[in-house]
């Protein structure tokens, strides 16, 4: 899977405690747009609440970032992860909040 200017890569990634996701051009080899629970702008929201709830914030995010980036299309790479939980709810807010995929 690899991310081209034309329609990038939605990596995410995900630990026991945080959900990280970024928007990769791999052909540039730059990081177009991120988004994790550790990110200032998760942060500021004062959530507290269950990891699946924190993924779709994050989701929200990264696709608020991409837009703003005007990027509307990606290829979804779930980075070995089973598309459930955590990783689905990501995807799941990402599309509703534009990203197409």
């Amino acid at each position: 899977m690899v991310g081209l200017p034309e329609r990038p890569r939605l990596a995410v990634f995900r630990s026991a405690r945080h959900i990280y996701a970024q928007i990769i051009d791999d052909a540039a080899g730059r990081t177009l747009a991120a988004a994790s629970t550790l990110s200032p702008e998760f942060k500021g929201r004062g959530f507290t609440g269950k990891k699946v709830d924190a993924a779709k914030l994050v989701g929200e995010l990264v696709a608020e970032k991409a837009l703003a980036a005007n990027i509307q299309q990606v290829v979804f790479d779930r980075g070995g992860f089973k598309y459930h939980g955590r990783v689905k709810a990501l995807a799941a807010a990402a599309r509703e909040k534009g990203l197409r995929f």
